[in-house]
C-alpha cells in the first residue's frame, strides 16, 4: 500500500516537473583543453647525443625510445631493403649479449625491446617497470652501439625479408601502394620502400649490412626520449655511461626531398579475374613544417579520414561500392602526401573514382557547414589526445616534432589549432592542396573490365611491379 501511494505521489508531481522551463538547445561546447605534459628536461652529451627526459603518468612504468636519423631514404639504388635488414638484426645479439640474453633481460624488467626502420628514422625502444629504467637504458645502448650481425641470424632475417616481399607481391592492396609510391616518387629512394628489390636483399651479406650500419649510425644522428615514472638522477647517470663514450659515425645530414610531381596520372596494374579493384587516389601535400598542416589534417578527416567523412558516406553508405575506404595524410622529412584508398567492386571502379574526385571538387568550391566541421574537430582533437596520452605516445610525438623542426607549441596547442580552423580554411586548403587535376590514380584490378572505365580520367598507363 505504501509503495502504491509513493508511486501516485510521483505521478502527481510529474506535470509540475514537465511544466518547468528547460533549455531548448544544448549548452555551448566548453573551450578546448590544451594537451599539457610536464616540461621535462633536455640534456646534450658531449658527443652529440641529445636526450629528452619527461616525467609523466602515475603507473610505475617508463619508455625509453632511441631514434637514429637513418632510414630507407639513405639506401643507394642497389641497397633497397638494407635499412630494414639492419634494424632487424639489432636485437639478434651484441658483442656481449645473445638475442636470448636481450629478450630475457628485458622480460625480467617487466617489458621488451624492439627495433625497426622507417623512411627517415630507425628506432630501438622498450618499456619496463620504473625501477629498471636505468638498466633498460644500458640494454638499449648496447643493442644500438654494439650489434654483432651474427651470420646465422642474418640468414634468417634475410629469408624472412624475402618471404615477406613475396607475400606482399600477392596482395593487391600492397601492390597498389607500391605503384602509388613509384608514381609519386620516381627515382627517389622513397619509391621502393613498399616493395624492395628482391635481388638487392638477396645479394646483401652480413658484412654489407655492417658496413651500412657503420656509414649511417652514430652519436651525432641519435636522440633519446625517456618518458614515464623514473629516477631522473639514476637515468641520467645510466645515459652517460651507456652513450657518453660513443664516438665516430656520420655527421647529421638531411636527405634530399623528392621533387613534387604535377598533372593527372592514371596507372593500372593488371590482376586478371580480380573481383575488386584496389584504388588509390592521391598527390603530394603539405608537410608538418607548414603552418597549414593542422588545417590539412582537419580537411582530411572531413573529406575521407573518419568514419563519418564525406567520401566514406558517399561510396560506402550511399552507393555501396566499397566496405572500408579511408584517407590519410602521410608525412616524412620535408614531404607528405594525401591519399584516399579503397577496395572497390570491379564493375564500380570508374564510378567510385568519379565520386572521390567529385567530393574533392565539391569541398574545394563550397565550405562545410559549421556543424559538420565541429563534429570533425571534436573527433580529431579527441583522437589526438588518446593517441598521445601514454609514455610511448608522448615519446613518439616528440620524435615526430624533432624530425620536422616543430616547437613545443605544436603539441600543447594542437587541439586549440584544430578548433581554430574555419569552414573557409577547409575550402581553401582543399582548393590549393588537394587538386584533383594533379592526383595520381592507381588501380590494381582486372584490366579487361576496368581499363575502359578509367579513360575518362586520362590516358591509362599499364605498369608492372617487377
Amino acid at each position: 500500500m505504501i509503495r502504491s501511494l509513493s508511486l501516485l505521489a510521483l505521478l502527481a508531481l510529474a506535470p509540475a516537473v514537465l511544466a518547468q522551463d528547460f533549455p531548448s538547445t544544448p549548452p555551448a561546447p566548453a573551450a578546448p583543453r590544451t594537451f599539457d605534459i610536464p616540461e621535462g628536461r633536455t640534456l646534450s652529451l658531449d658527443n652529440g647525443v641529445d636526450v629528452t627526459l619527461v616525467p609523466y603518468g602515475d603507473l610505475p612504468k617508463a619508455t625509453v625510445y632511441a631514434v637514429v636519423r637513418v632510414g630507407n631514404v639513405d639506401e643507394a639504388a642497389d641497397q633497397t631493403g638494407w635499412a630494414d635488414l639492419m634494424s632487424g638484426l639489432l636485437t639478434e645479439g651484441t658483442a656481449t649479449r645473445s638475442s636470448e640474453d636481450i629478450a630475457r633481460e628485458a622480460a625480467e624488467m617487466g617489458g621488451s625491446v624492439s627495433a625497426g626502420t622507417g623512411l627517415d628514422q630507425m628506432f630501438v625502444s622498450g618499456r619496463v617497470l620504473s625501477e629498471f629504467t636505468p638498466a633498460l637504458v644500458g640494454l638499449i645502448g648496447d643493442v644500438l652501439r654494439n650489434p654483432a650481425f651474427p651470420a646465422d641470424a642474418f640468414e634468417r632475417v634475410q629469408r624472412d625479408a624475402l618471404r615477406g616481399a613475396a607475400v606482399a607481391r600477392s596482395q593487391p592492396g600492397t601492390l597498389a601502394q607500391a605503384a602509388f609510391y613509384r608514381t609519386l616518387y620516381g627515382e627517389h629512394p622513397y619509391a621502393n620502400v613498399i616493395l624492395p628489390d628482391a635481388a638487392d636483399v638477396e645479394a646483401a651479406t652480413a658484412d654489407d649490412v655492417r658496413a651500412f650500419y657503420d656509414a649511417q649510425v652514430g652519436p651525432q644522428r641519435t636522440r633519446l626520449y625517456v618518458v614515464g615514472r623514473f629516477d631522473e638522477a639514476a637515468v641520467e647517470a645510466a645515459l652517460r655511461t651507456a652513450f657518453g663514450d660513443w664516438t665516430g659515425g656520420p655527421a647529421p645530414a638531411d636527405p634530399t626531398p623528392p621533387t613534387a610531381t604535377e598533372g593527372r596520372r592514371v596507372i593500372l596494374v593488371d590482376q586478371p579475374g580480380a573481383a575488386q579493384s584496389n584504388v588509390i587516389v592521391g598527390l603530394p601535400a603539405l608537410d608538418p613544417s607548414s603552418p597549414d598542416y593542422v588545417t590539412l589534417q582537419v580537411t582530411n578527416a572531413l573529406l575521407g579520414g573518419s568514419f563519418g567523412s564525406r567520401i566514406t558516406r558517399n561510396i560506402r553508405e550511399d552507393k555501396g561500392y566499397t566496405y572500408s575506404p579511408g584517407s590519410s595524410v602521410s608525412s616524412r622529412f620535408r614531404n607528405a602526401y594525401w591519399a584516399e584508398s579503397a577496395a572497390i567492386q570491379t564493375p564500380s571502379t570508374g564510378p567510385a573514382i568519379a565520386e572521390i574526385l567529385y567530393e574533392i571538387d565539391s569541398l574545394a568550391t563550397t565550405p562545410p557547414s559549421a556543424d559538420e566541421l565541429r563534429g570533425i574537430q571534436n573527433y580529431l582533437a579527441g583522437t589526438f589526445v588518446l593517441q598521445n596520452s601514454s609514455p610511448g605516445g608522448i615519446a613518439s610525438i616528440l620524435a615526430f616534432m624533432d624530425l620536422h623542426g616543430l616547437g613545443r607549441d605544436y603539441l600543447e596547442e594542437y587541439t586549440t589549432r584544430v578548433y581554430a580552423v574555419t569552414p573557409e580554411d577547409v575550402r581553401r586548403t582543399t582548393a590549393e592542396v588537394l587538386r584533383g587535376d594533379d592526383a595520381a590514380i592507381v588501380v590494381v584490378g582486372d584490366r579487361s573490365v576496368v581499363e575502359a572505365q578509367l579513360t575518362e580520367f586520362g590516358d591509362v598507363t599499364l605498369t608492372t611491379l617487377d
